[in-house]
């Protein structure tokens, strides 16, 4: 009988962990096709979980991410599905993730090896096209990786159908909660085969998936074998306190650094804004938010892996699950408003035993905060106070004068405006607010509608509560 037939039977005693992959009971196939993709030996959360999935257990894992989840999962998945063949519209396993770009990493990862074994994959998210998905599922697919709004779309279309899966994995699954995609999660494990196999993997493991934990995991076996972001010994961290009028130009050099730079902004608005800047003065930026078309986002990410683009700017749609090869340096534009995102937007980089530094940006009116939101991380970071131009910048980011030569076309802006780091939507001399304060990369132009009130300023306003938020639930 297939090991995927009987999927909830637990072994006595977590299996113990391994130290290669020649050790576990994996088909001629995988072996070889890890060998092919240049994996040697399996990272601390794959030695620790793929004997316990393998035998049937359930598992909750933490691993922060670059850890090797993905294969941590996938290979157990694969092997207990493998010789199982899908009718139309009825899935045998399901990989749920909070992101497209997620997605299609998990996709793109676990492809060779699901051919290796004869298995076909299915992506299902949103932004693209759902008649394709549909097709898909159709023709039969025994994975399906999903993102709960579209999997939510295609079952309400009768186009998907879960009473056959058998092995359910939920991959960031705090962040599915903090997204608000509880309903669409608990509504696909709900339909899942009842005694079926369930491994929930995620950076960090908090009150926020206890629910799912409780009512959907059965006698897990509990994996927590990698340090967070904040203990990681080849990231080294940086607060770097910088003038307001000067920010501007702080960044700008950072951006037209050598080699490739990830900048963490809170808004879609101040993404876009920083983008246009940046082109204006000859570096290769492009934006990365929830606004932009799937495949204008996949686009970007393939320029940014190559090295086309070498300053991706970004909401926190990029701050989980997305893996960049010998990604050195992230920036806090905008500070984080919680040590959750803080240490996810760290995870960027430092992946996999390689080094990278994280900077945020902060003026001298945001350090209490940040340095309450620091310790509250585990981070102890270089405090360091500087300015554009100056040999310490440099020194830590590697900042350079930017060519000033337009990519669009545009001209760029005057050197010592200010215009895109005032943030907070407010209007030039009215008084900043939260956190972010007037340092706050918002952007700012007119203050059109009644009061002053631009579609920025509520942009902004709605910031501030949530960060003012954040703090209450932090206790203060």
């Amino acid at each position: 009988m297939n090991p995927a037939d009987q999927p909830g039977t637990p072994a006595d005693e977590p299996a113990t962990p391994v130290t290669s992959f020649d050790e576990l009971d994996l088909p001629a196939a995988l072996l070889r096709t890890l060998t092919e993709q240049g994996v040697r030996e399996p990272f601390p959360i794959q030695a620790a979980t793929v004997p316990s999935a393998l035998a049937g257990r359930d598992v909750l894992g933490r691993g922060r991410t670059g850890s090797g989840k993905t294969l941590a999962f996938g290979l157990p998945l694969l092997v207990r599905t493998a010789g199982r063949r899908a009718e139309a519209k009825q899935p045998l396993a399901l990989i749920l993730v909070p992101t497209r770009e997620l997605a299609q990493q998990v996709a793109l990862a676990l492809t060779p090896y699901a051919e290796a074994v004869g298995l076909r994959m299915a992506t299902v998210v949103g932004g693209v096209s759902i008649g394709r998905q549909i097709a898909a599922l159709r023709d039969g697919a025994e994975v399906v990786v999903a993102t709960p709004g579209r999997l939510h779309d295609l079952i309400e279309r009768k186009a998907c159908r879960l009473g056959r899966v058998r092995i359910t994995v939920l991959d960031e699954a705090d962040q599915m909660c903090d997204m608000g995609f509880l309903p669409q999660v608990t509504e696909a494990l709900d339909q899942v085969h009842p005694d079926g196999q369930r491994m929930l993997f995620s950076a960090t493991l908090d009150r926020d998936v206890d629910e799912l934990v409780q009512r959907y995991l059965h006698d897990p076996v509990v994996h927590s074998v990698d340090p967070s972001a904040g203990a990681v010994t080849t990231m080294a961290h940086h607060v770097l306190i910088v003038h307001g009028p000067d920010r501007y130009a702080v960044t700008t050099e950072i951006a037209a650094r050598d080699g490739r730079v990830l900048l963490f902004l809170d808004t879609k608005h101040s993404v876009d804004l920083l983008t246009k800047h940046l082109r204006a003065h000859g570096v290769h930026a492009a934006a990365l938010h929830s606004g932009k078309a799937q495949p204008q986002r996949t686009k970007t990410l393939a320029q940014f892996k190559s090295g086309a683009i070498t300053a991706l700017v970004a909401t926190n749609v990029a701050a989980r699950g997305l893996h960049i090869d010998d990604l050195d340096l992230v920036v806090n534009v905008d500070p984080p408003t919680d040590p959750k995102d803080y240490l996810h937007r760290a995870g960027r980089t430092a992946r996999a035993g390689a080094s990278g530094s994280v900077v945020t940006l902060v003026l001298s009116g945001q350090r209490r905060a940040m340095s309450e939101l620091t310790a509250e991380a585990g981070i102890e970071p270089t405090v360091t106070k500087v300015r554009s131009g100056e040999e310490a910048l440099s020194r830590i980011t590697g900042a350079k004068a930017p060519s000033g030569r337009p990519l669009d076309g545009a001209a760029p802006r005057p050197k010592n405006t200010n215009e895109p780091f005032r943030g907070m939507g407010t209007s030039k001399g009215a008084p900043g607010g939260g956190r972010g304060g007037s340092g706050s990369s918002g952007g700012s132009g007119g203050s059109g509608g009644s009061g002053g009130k631009s579609r920025k300023s509520r942009e902004a306003q709605k910031l501030a509560e949530a960060r003012k938020a954040a703090r209450v639930r932090r206790g203060r």
